[in-house]
């Protein structure tokens, strides 16, 4: 990831375009993380990370902009110290929202989430609703011959239930009689996810500190 972080930063002091730029580079360093096999899925965001303070990041990227400090800070025009600052500074970001992301989608800790979507936000839905997602989250799948044993509801009511969140895209199959999965749609992002988006401020992790008072950005990436 190291060369990704460099050429985040190098392609923003380039500022090849007269707008857009912050967006094009941290666009690039999404595809290039999915290129070489990180975060194929999409499960975590560094912009999400960089937007948690957008102002720690652009400092960041300017201090990397500065002349080179002294003959020891590399043999380019900048400083390649500033630069292996920001690069730390990425990578700490990374490795924030994947511990942050891991959190959210630990089983016991969404399973009560889900607990409380149904019973707190969702009262018009049967409690046995949550045993079916949880089950759908846990096995991956669901078979739909075992909704009755799972829910412990009569089978016609089970499947009433497993029918309403198919139609609610609680539920999703790729056919009528079809194994069933569970599913995220927005409605419900709030209560399993919380805090996702916007960035909030309970998930912060101790970021390396830039040595010496970064100047004021020449330019601020959008």
């Amino acid at each position: 990831m190291v060369p990704i972080a460099i050429a985040h930063h190098r392609l923003a002091w380039i500022h090849p375009f007269a707008d857009g730029n912050g967006r094009v580079a941290r666009l690039m360093t999404d595809a290039m993380l999915r290129r070489y096999g990180i975060n194929e899925h999409g499960l975590w965001s560094l912009s999400r990370g960089f937007a948690k303070n957008a102002d720690n990041y652009k400092a960041y990227l300017a201090s990397a902009d500065e002349p080179r400090r002294g003959d020891p800070d590399g043999r380019g025009n900048l400083s390649t110290s500033a630069l292996r600052e920001f690069v730390l500074y990425l990578l700490s970001t990374a490795v924030d929202q994947v511990e942050y992301m891991t959190s959210l989608f630990e089983l016991p800790t969404l399973s009560a989430r889900i607990d409380a979507y149904i019973t707190q936000a969702r009262r018009e839905l049967r409690p046995e609703s949550a045993k079916l997602l949880k089950q759908a989250l846990a096995a991956g799948e669901l078979d739909r011959g075992e909704l009755a044993s799972i829910t412990g509801l009569h089978e016609r009511i089970a499947r009433d239930i497993a029918r309403q969140l198919l139609a609610e895209g609680m539920l999703v199959s790729d056919s009528p009689r079809g194994m069933l999965r569970i599913s995220f749609p927005a409605k419900v992002l709030g209560w399993y996810f919380p805090n996702l988006y916007p960035a909030g401020a309970d998930d912060q992790i101790e970021k390396p500190e830039v040595k010496g008072k970064a100047r004021r950005p020449r330019r601020r990436p959008s």
